[in-house]
C-alpha cells in the first residue's frame, strides 16, 4: 500500500498543476475567469473521455493494472510538460490539459481497484487512503506554487517530475489476494452502474458529492487569495492564500479521507456519507459570508469544509465495490468516476460566472444543491435490501 499511495500522490499532482497557478497567470497574462476555468474543466472533460473509453473496452479489468497505471502516468507527465512550451493563452495548452485528464483515467480508478484487492473488513479505509492520495496530490501544486513565487513554471515542471517518479513506483506495487480473472469483452457491462437499483442510488449519491467537490477545489485558492487581499492585517496575502489552500485541500482532505474510511467501516457507509454531505453543504451555504473576514476564522471554516467535502468520497467507491459484480469492479469504478467528473465540468465553469453576477458572498451557495441530493439518495440506499452488503452489514 505504501508504494501505491506514493505513486498515486505523485501522479495525481498533475490534475490541478495548472489550476494552482491561475492567480499568477491572471496577473501576468490578464486571463479572465472563463478562460481560467478551462484549465480545470478541460482536464475533467479529458478524464470523462478517457474513462468512457476505458469502461467500454473494460481496460481497468482486462489490462494488467500496474502497467496501465505506469503508462498512463508517463503519458500525462509528457502532456503536462508540453504546457511549459506554450503561451497560456494558446488553445494548444487546453489540448494538453485534455490529454492529462484522459490519462488520469488509467491512474485514479485503477489505483482504487488495486487497493480493493487487499481489502478484508477495511475496504472503506483502504480506498479512503487512495482518495487521500488524490487529495494530497491535487493540493500539492498549491504548495509548490507557494514556494515557486511568481514563477508559475516551477509548479508545473515539478508536478511533471513527480508524476514520472510515481509512474515507475507503480511497477513495484504488489496486488492483493482479492483478484478476479479478467472477464470477457462486453461493452454493455458498463450499463450495470445505472440499471442495478442499489448501484444507481450509490452513483447518484456520488454525483451529488461531485457537484460540490471539484468546483470547491478549483476555486477555493482564488477565493482565499481574493479574501486575504481585502484584509489589511494580511502581509504577503498571495503566499498565505497558497499555503491555506494546501492546508484546506491537502491536510484537511487527508484527514477527511482516512477518518471517513475508519468511521464508515465501523458505523456504515450511508451513515458517514449522509452526515458528511450535510456538513459540507452547510459550509457551502455559509462560507461566502466570511469573504474578507479575519483570515484565521475563514481558514477554520474552510478547514471543516475541506474535511467533510472529501470524507464521503471514498465511501461511494467502496459502496460500488461491494455492490457490483466482482469481475466488473474496475469497470464500475471507472463508470462512477466518469459520470461524476463529467458533472464537475458544469460547476467548475459555472462558479466564476456566479462570482461575476452575485459576488463571492453568494457564489458557493449553488454547490449545496449536490449534497442535498446526495443525502436523499444515500438515505434511500440505506433502506434498500442490498445495503446489507455494505461494510459487513453496517449500512
Amino acid at each position: 500500500m505504501t508504494l501505491l499511495v506514493g505513486a498515486s500522490v505523485l501522479s495525481l499532482t498533475l490534475w490541478f498543476s495548472t489550476t494552482a497557478v491561475v492567480p499568477s497567470l491572471v496577473l501576468e497574462y490578464g486571463l479572465g475567469g472563463a478562460r481560467s476555468a478551462l484549465f480545470t474543466s478541460t482536464v475533467q472533460v479529458g478524464f470523462v473521455v478517457g474513462t468512457i473509453t476505458s469502461a467500454l473496452l473494460g481496460l481497468a479489468d482486462r489490462v494488467e493494472p500496474r502497467r496501465l497505471f505506469m503508462i498512463s502516468a508517463l503519458a500525462a507527465a509528457g502532456a503536462n510538460t508540453l504546457t511549459l512550451l506554450l503561451d497560456p493563452r494558446s488553445d494548444m495548452l487546453l489540448i494538453c490539459r485534455f490529454v492529462v485528464g484522459a490519462c488520469m483515467a488509467g491512474v485514479y480508478p485503477v489505483g482504487m481497484k488495486i487497493a480493493a484487492t487487499w481489502a478484508k473488513e477495511d475496504l472503506g479505509l483502504l480506498i479512503g487512503i487512495i482518495v487521500g492520495a488524490l487529495t494530497l496530490g491535487s493540493a500539492a501544486p498549491h504548495l509548490l506554487n507557494a514556494f515557486g513565487g511568481l514563477n508559475w513554471r516551477f509548479a508545473i515542471g515539478a508536478g511533471s517530475g513527480a508524476a514520472v517518479i510515481g509512474a515507475f513506483l507503480a511497477l513495484g506495487i504488489h496486488l492483493g489476494p482479492n483478484r478476479t480473472p479478467s472477464p470477457p469483452f462486453n461493452p454493455k457491462a458498463a450499463l450495470t452502474a445505472f440499471t442495478q437499483p442499489s448501484l444507481r442510488l450509490a452513483n447518484f449519491g456520488y454525483l451529488g458529492h461531485m457537484w460540490e467537490l471539484y468546483a470547491m477545489w478549483a476555486w477555493i485558492g482564488v477565493f482565499l487569495d481574493a479574501s486575504f487581499r481585502l484584509n489589511p492585517a494580511s502581509d504577503d496575502a498571495a503566499f498565505w492564500a497558497r499555503m491555506a489552500t494546501f492546508v484546506v485541500m491537502g491536510v484537511a482532505g487527508g484527514v477527511g479521507s482516512i477518518g471517513g474510511g475508519l468511521v464508515a467501516d465501523r458505523w456504515g457507509r450511508t451513515t458517514l456519507t449522509a452526515l458528511a454531505m450535510a456538513v459540507s453543504g452547510a459550509c457551502a451555504l455559509g462560507v461566502g459570508f466570511l469573504f474578507g473576514a479575519n483570515p484565521w476564522l475563514l481558514l477554520a471554516v474552510c478547514f471543516v469544509w475541506g474535511i467533510t467535502i472529501i470524507a464521503d468520497s471514498a465511501q461511494f467507491s467502496s459502496s460500488v465495490t461491494e455492490l457490483a459484480p466482482q469481475d466488473r469492479i474496475g469497470t464500475m469504478l471507472t463508470v462512477q468516476t466518469c459520470a461524476g467528473v463529467l458533472l464537475t465540468a458544469v460547476t467548475v465553469q459555472l462558479l466564476p460566472l456566479l462570482v461575476d453576477h452575485v459576488t463571492w458572498r453568494y457564489a458557493f451557495m449553488v454547490l449545496a444543491i449536490g449534497p442535498f441530493v446526495g443525502v436523499v439518495c444515500m438515505l434511500r440506499l440505506r433502506r434498500h435490501p442490498d445495503a446489507l452488503k455494505l461494510a459487513g452489514g453496517r449500512r
